[in-house]
């Protein structure tokens, strides 16, 4: 079993609607539902591109899945959660726009935010006591030939290698995408999508995200509005 510590707009927001309906499946509920055709694109055309990001639910990664380490359980971790989103503050973005990265498409930010690679940061390090090593065989999943010295460090030291001066913060919206069909889901995205960019955007709580078997689809287990007031809400 593993567990992530995500961002993501709450089960009402606007965002999060567009999205469980664009990738066909709410992390909150479980529920899945075939996505929508639309004009640019059949229904089996979308349910193909959105598998991958599918079964990690719309989010952004802070703390990426991992098992937890001994002496820990469930329960100290949600709590812990809970107490250090209190402490927080909103990080506020003019927007977000959608953009394209290593293939995929996500929503990104519309300008660097060096206050949200803070937080980000911040949130690797303030967590690290509750991830239990990876193993060689996880390691060797992350295709360390791939990875950059900087990255591969990452991997071995903070078991994920996007972290600190390599996170990009991104909400992915599909899997890789090739030339030839990319304008097509951009079009469709930005469509979909267009109401909600066209506001600020604040990363205003943290969820916790759990993997209850290897290659289950991750639901969100409690989420937190960042601040003193925060409250406990389980999905």
């Amino acid at each position: 079993m593993r567990y992530a510590i995500y961002f993501t707009p709450g089960p009402d927001d606007a965002l999060t609607r567009i999205a469980a309906n664009w990738l066909g499946r709410d992390p909150f509920t479980g529920a899945a539902h075939e996505a929508p055709a639309n004009g640019r694109l059949s229904a089996t055309e979308v349910a193909f591109h959105t598998a991958a990001p599918r079964r990690y639910g719309f989010h952004a990664t802070l703390k990426a899945p991992f098992r937890l380490a001994d002496g820990e359980s469930e329960a100290t971790l949600d709590e812990a959660l809970a107490d250090y989103a209190a402490t927080l503050e909103p990080v506020v973005l003019p927007r977000l726009v959608v953009g394209q990265l290593d293939g995929f498409f996500a929503l990104v930010p519309g300008e660097a935010s060096p206050a949200l690679n803070r937080f980000a940061g911040d949130i690797v390090s303030a967590f690290e006591p509750f991830r239990a090593p990876l193993t060689d065989a996880e390691i060797e999943r992350r295709n360390p030939d791939a990875l950059s010295q900087a990255e591969f460090r990452n991997l071995c030291q903070w078991g994920y290698p996007y972290v600190f001066d390599s996170f990009r913060f991104h909400m992915t919206l599909t899997g890789r995408v090739g030339a030839e069909e990319a304008p097509r889901l951009r079009a469709t995205i930005d469509e979909m999508f267009a109401a909600e960019l066209e506001l600020p955007f604040a990363v205003d709580r943290l969820a916790l995200f759990v993997e209850r078997e290897p290659g289950a689809p991750f639901i969100v287990h409690s989420h937190y509005a960042l601040g003193r007031h925060t409250e406990r809400k389980t999905a």
